[in-house]
C-alpha cells in the first residue's frame, strides 16, 4: 500500500457506493480506486490539485469528477457511511483532517 493510499479493506467498505462501478447504470469508471486514492492524496498532503503526480492522471479530469460526485452527493454518502464506524481513526476532535 502506498502512503496515503486506501488499504485493501478500507476499499471493500466504500467500493460499491461509489458511481461507474461495474453493473451499475451509466459508464463504467477507469479506475475508481485511483481516483479516491487522488482525493485522498491532495487532501492528506494539503496540495493544490494541480501538483497531484503524474501517477494519477490528469489533475483537471481529477477536479472534475470530484466535483460531479460532490455535487451528486457520492461524497457525502460515503463519508456518513464511514463515520457510522466507531472504530474510524480520522474522527478525531482536534486535528486537521477531520
Amino acid at each position: 500500500m502506498r502512503r496515503y493510499g486506501l488499504s485493501d479493506s478500507q476499499w471493500e467498505r466504500i467500493k460499491d457506493l461509489l458511481p461507474g462501478r461495474e453493473g451499475h447504470v451509466g459508464g463504467t469508471a477507469a479506475d475508481n480506486r485511483l481516483f479516491v486514492e487522488a482525493v485522498l492524496y491532495r487532501y492528506r498532503a494539503g496540495i493544490p490539485l494541480r501538483d497531484l503526480p503524474a501517477r494519477f492522471g490528469d489533475w483537471k479530469s481529477v477536479h472534475r469528477r470530484l466535483r460531479r460526485w460532490c455535487e451528486s452527493g457520492v461524497i457525502e454518502q460515503v463519508f456518513r457511511h464511514l463515520a457510522a464506524d466507531r472504530d474510524n481513526g480520522y474522527m478525531m476532535i482536534d486535528s486537521t483532517i477531520v
